[in-house]
């Protein structure tokens, strides 16, 4: 299964979304094993015949209690729990010195992977894991693995080395034969929401390589864990469709990119984090040197595997573009500086990757 301030809430009917007392229970035990597993038969107040759930476990290291500041030390919840009675998963985690850039701030790819690090905790505390990364039971049972199709981040503010985030995230159906995953991050200490991150998922079948209905019997194992919630509101997410890229309207190509054997993931094909590094190679340095990349929209067209040569195209937008030349002057504008992006195969031009990304001028430090 794969951001959020109280006034953007919409709590499901009939449900008290506090911070549940009974919330989730033992994550790892003392000696760093995860803890035994107990069946139930309900979940959210739902019947779900087969799925388990994290049993408390004497002697563990990460007992889930409510949040409350100074409530515990920090490394208590490192690893994560379950809140609002098991329909949001929370994560901790502090920026690393080798998740940072060169301003010294984590990048847009770090708080990706870590997006994608609380999702796949969140699919494994649930008991919904299967065999395969991120898949339940039925789906793999049924070789079906997830892709993601879109996602959109709005970055408030970036954290610097040693700052510890927090991470919430639950799901929710998106249409008939889709989900949508959620999340928002806040700086631990001072609970500022400083990026909110949504996303669409379908289902591929990990064999044909083609797209799948979502079996009933996945439909019911998702559903108890479905929340009726957004993080970033609707007239707020960058839901328009992005302009394709070609070599006449592109302002900069960048080619011979390749993927490394590292760039895979458990799924056979590059992970979706690897694309961003990849689009920002044909963005401008000075853009890159002296803006925040504070919203980017990425829309998945195909997978990319390790042989692919590919291209990376950027194309700055009409109205950037009006600015720059209004003011009779090289440098972009100050504020506002949009692009959209294409990543492609170099020999036959298919598309993998559209996205559009929004650029502020970073602010000065003394």
């Amino acid at each position: 299964m794969a951001s959020i301030a109280a006034s953007y809430l919409i709590p499901r009917t009939r449900r008290d979304l506090t911070w549940g007392r009974n919330s989730s229970v033992v994550i790892a035990t003392a000696g760093g094993s995860r803890s035994a597993l107990r069946s139930v038969d309900l979940v959210n107040g739902k019947k779900v015949n087969g799925v388990h759930i994290p049993g408390e476990k004497k002697g563990s290291l990460f007992m889930e209690e409510p949040h409350v500041e100074g409530n515990k030390p920090l490394h208590d919840c490192l690893l994560g729990r379950f809140v609002e009675e098991n329909f949001v998963y929370g994560q901790t985690f502090i920026i690393r010195s080798y998740e940072i850039g060169p301003d010294k701030t984590a990048t847009m790819e770090t708080l990706m992977n870590l997006l994608q690090e609380t999702a796949l905790n969140h699919v494994t505390c649930s008991g919904l894991a299967g065999n395969d990364f991120g898949a339940t039971r039925e789906m793999s049972l049924r070789k079906l693995i997830w892709v993601v199709t879109r996602v959109h981040v709005q970055v408030q503010r970036y954290s610097c080395w040693g700052d510890v985030v927090e991470i919430d995230t639950w799901v929710d159906a998106a249409g008939k034969n889709g989900m949508r995953r959620d999340w928002i991050i806040r700086d631990y200490h001072t609970r500022e929401i400083i990026t909110r991150a949504t996303s669409t998922w379908v289902i591929m079948n990990r064999e044909t390589r083609r797209l799948s209905k979502i079996p009933d019997q996945v439909r019911e194992e998702l559903t108890p864990f479905y929340l009726n919630r957004i993080a970033i509101p609707t007239d707020k997410d960058d839901s328009d469709k992005i302009d394709k890229l070609t070599d006449e309207t592109a302002d900069r190509i960048r080619s011979g990119l390749a993927p490394r054997w590292n760039d895979m993931d458990a799924n056979q094909h590059v992970n979706n984090v690897k694309y961003i590094g990849w689009i920002l190679e044909s963005v401008p340095i000075n853009v890159l040197e002296d803006y925040d990349l504070t919203s980017m929209t990425l829309e998945y067209r195909r997978e990319c595997r390790q042989s692919n040569l590919l291209e990376s195209l950027t194309n700055t937008t009409t109205a950037a573009a009006a600015a720059a030349a209004s003011a009779a002057i090289e440098e972009p504008p100050k504020n506002n500086l949009q692009y959209t992006h294409l990543l492609r195969m170099q020999p036959n031009k298919a598309e993998i990757v559209r996205a559009r990304t929004q650029w502020n001028s970073k602010p000065k430090r003394y």
